[in-house]
Formats: structure tokens, sequence, C-alpha cells
């Protein structure tokens, strides 16, 4: 292991339920407000799964947003800003449920582009790494439905239908809306092993700098953190608009109209 991976204390294929309990540098589980958070959102629970289910639900709720990013945000950071990307909300859902002592880390799986059709204004969108969240409750339960939340998926898939595709924007249009607690629940609408737009396991992490650090790239991941970052900041200011048109159609529909009748 170089420096980084020592600094963040585990193998990348433990499945060790104790060795995905620790802090990291995006995971700043000592800070107060993140505790405080995890205690408000399961202090009425009377399991595990109802803590789980509870974090879940906190963070599911909170508005999917692109932006640009100089570096990855902390939880704490994620929790101030109240909405975030795939990325972001992984990391806080990660962080409040290990501050609540249940395991539970990421396993990125490479996504086709095709399944960010309409999300990203490409011809041939990029392959993406997907963040599925694994959360030990008695074995290692899996679910993406957390990145985007009720009313995104809604228009989402209102827009997929319009259009006859099977997917885009992120999503399948058979896919899981909701994770019980008890079984994997995927935005693909299949297993992982079965599910035809995700290519491969990237990696077991932490949190999303652990996908790019050097012990990643010795494995295999083809991108470098600056190339990430850059490929994903050059699409942000177009993602943000394709989000907020999905969310608001009439805004977009009324934009046309002004600029046909600019009287």
């Amino acid at each position: 292991m170089d420096s980084h991976d020592e600094e963040y204390g585990v193998t990348h294929t433990s499945d060790n339920p104790a060795d995905w309990l620790h802090s990291t540098p995006l995971l700043d589980l000592g800070d107060t407000r993140v505790r405080l958070r995890a205690r408000s959102l399961t202090q009425l629970a009377r399991n595990e799964r109802e803590k789980g289910l509870a974090i879940y639900a906190f963070v599911k709720s909170m508005p999917y947003a692109k932006r640009i990013k100089l570096e990855y945000p902390t939880a704490r950071r994620v929790l101030d800003l109240r909405s975030g990307d795939g990325d972001d909300k992984a990391t806080l859902l990660v962080a409040l449920l290990r501050a609540a002592d249940i395991p539970a880390r990421i396993r990125y799986m490479e996504m086709r582009g095709t399944m960010l059709r309409g999300l990203v204004p490409a011809e041939d969108p990029p392959y993406a790494a997907r963040p599925l969240a694994e959360i030990w409750l008695g074995r290692w339960v899996r679910t993406d439905t957390y990145i985007f939340d009720a009313a995104y998926v809604a228009a989402a898939l209102r827009h997929i239908r319009e259009q006859g595709w099977d997917c885009g924007w992120g999503i399948h249009r058979k896919a899981d809306l909701l994770w019980n607690g008890k079984d994997d629940a995927f935005l693909g609408g299949l297993p992982i092993e079965q599910d035809p737009m995700l290519t491969r396991c990237l990696c077991v992490a932490s949190d999303p700098l652990e996908l790019v650090s050097p012990g990643m790239r010795r494995k295999g991941y083809r991108y470098r953190r600056t190339v990430r970052a850059l490929q994903w900041n050059v699409l942000a200011p177009a993602m943000r608009r394709s989000i907020s048109q999905l969310r608001d159609p009439g805004a977009r529909e009324g934009h046309g109209q002004a600029a046909a009748n600019p009287d």
C-alpha cells in the first residue's frame, strides 16, 4: 500500500463488517453535526433495519444536483449543501450509517453512458462510475436508489415513457423506486450481475476519494483524479440545465415561447 491507501486502513476486498466503520478524509465521523444528525434520524428506531431506513430516506430526499467540483466534499459539506450528485450523496449516506454504528461502503460499478441519455447532453455519453451503497444488516444489502430524489425520479420516468426509451436520466423504466431495508434495490431494475448497463465492478471503497486513489489506478481503473474531475466539470453546467428543465418543463416551454415572441 502507498501512503494514501494506508490512510484508509482497509483492504478493498474485505467483507468483514468491522472494517467498514472507520472515519476517512471525506467521512468526517468526528464532526459534531454529522453525529447529531445520525442520532436525530435514528433515535426512534427499534432495530438496525429501521436505523438504516431512516438514514436512507433522509439522504434520498435531498435533491439530486450537479456542481462543478474543485474537490470532493466531505459528509459535513454535503449535509450543509442539502443536495448533491451520486458521489456526494453516497459520501453522506455512508458517513451517517457509520456514525450510527452500521457498517457501510460503496461498490463502484462502471455504467454505460446510454443510462445517462437526457441527463448528459451528448450523443454518446461517457461511461460513468455508479456508486452502489452496501449496508450491513446481518448481510451486505445493496441499493443505488438513494441517488435521485422522488420528484426527479417521477419526472425522469415520465420523460422516458414519452421518448419511448428503456432508460435515461440515470434510471431504467423498470427501476426499483425504493429500498425496503431487506432486499437489494437498483435503478437499473435488475440485479447488478444481470444488468447490461453495468459493465464491471471498479472497486469497493469507503468514499469517492478512494475510487481515484493510486491503489485503484494500479488495479486498472482508467481515470486519474484530475481527468475524471475535468470530464464531469465540463459537463456540469449543461447537466444542471437538464436537471432544471426536467424538474420544471414549463420553464423550458416558457423560454421557447419568449424566444419566439420577444415582444
